[in-house]
């Protein structure tokens, strides 16, 4: 009988060829034995569709800290032996350290004297900045125009957001943005075109343009901030409405007759049940016209008043006045 030599061990030649010819009747039998392809696991990766929506499918930030968040936080100030803030400018100044310390106006001087904090020099001394921005906002002047700090921005953006139930998806309008105080995070926390201004002023235009928004890495949201003081609302499209429209200590410097004829415009942009109008400080415009008068007046634009409010600032003491109204039913 023939065999196939194999390192010393040797197989009979009809055990292989069965061997073979088994092998090879599995082979046909198989696919009939498999599972059909409609009942088959899919193995297939993720579209790069289905990817993008799983991104987005993230809750959005917090609007407010809460508790636990105030107590973690004095958590890490005991943890790293913070003490109570110094109480007199000598105090102060006597932690101050670093490389140069400099205050605002030192800071400003050095950049109109030096043309920039520019290292290059001779021919290479040019402009390497590909959106030069004045010296008076690089030093956040512009963060002392308000009568109260800058951080206030914040607590107002918390309660409108809040007060309004607002989402990452819904449109805010704000009438009167200035250097972007409060709309910074309205613009952070919506979506990208979500945020909507009106503004008169040039130096705050500047300043929100051409400093805080591109600072803060916020141009990817193409906020809508137009230049004008003439309440024509259109100019950000005609089918726009809005969930929450605001005008932070606006109103009260602004005619009466002027207030109305804005208001009368805002009514038709205003998201039926939903939508909000928010005016701080005081409704003189209203009051003026003695209650029943001003809800009349009201009631013939399509709103009604909601009530007053107030809230806290978390780093300073201090309150603000708010005043809501609603599309009615």
């Amino acid at each position: 009988m023939a065999t196939v030599p194999s390192k010393g061990i040797t197989f009979p030649a009809s055990l292989l060829l069965l061997t073979a010819a088994a092998a090879f009747l599995l082979f046909l039998l198989l696919p009939s034995l498999s599972p059909s392809s409609s009942s088959a696991p899919s193995l297939s990766c993720p579209t790069t569709a289905a990817a993008a929506v799983a991104a987005t499918t993230r809750p959005p930030d917090p609007i407010s800290p809460t508790p636990d968040d105030i107590a973690w936080l004095k958590s890490q100030l005991a943890r790293n032996s913070i003490q109570e803030p110094p109480s007199s400018p000598a105090a102060w100044h006597s932690l101050r350290k670093g490389i140069n310390p400099r205050t605002r106006a030192q800071q400003l001087e050095d950049l109109r004297r030096f043309k920039g904090i520019s290292h290059y020099e001779g021919d290479d001394a040019g402009n390497h900045t590909a959106l030069s921005c004045p010296g008076e906002l690089l030093v956040e002047e512009h963060h002392s125009n308000y009568g109260e700090p800058w951080a206030g921005g914040r607590d107002v953006f918390e309660f409108l957001a809040a007060a309004g139930g607002l989402g990452p998806a819904d449109h805010v309008l704000e009438i009167g943005c200035g250097t972007l105080r409060v709309g910074l995070h309205f613009i952070r926390y919506l979506d990208a075109a979500r945020f909507h201004c009106l503004e008169r002023d040039e130096l705050s235009l500047m300043a929100a343009l051409r400093y805080e928004l591109p600072s803060q890495g916020l141009l990817h949201k193409r906020p809508l901030i137009l230049r004008g003081e003439d309440m024509e609302f259109d100019r950000f499209g005609s089918d726009v409405v809005y969930d929450l429209i605001y005008a932070s200590a606006v109103f009260l410097h602004m005619p009466d007759a002027l207030v109305w004829e804005g208001l009368e415009r805002l009514s038709g942009r205003l998201k039926a049940e939903k939508g909000r109008i928010f005016v701080s400080h005081n409704i003189k415009f209203c009051s003026r016209l003695g209650g029943d008068a001003c809800t009349e007046r009201l009631s013939k634009l399509g709103l009604e008043y909601v009530g007053k409010h107030t809230h806290e600032s978390l780093l300073f003491n201090h309150y603000e006045i708010w005043f809501e109204f609603r599309k009615m039913a």
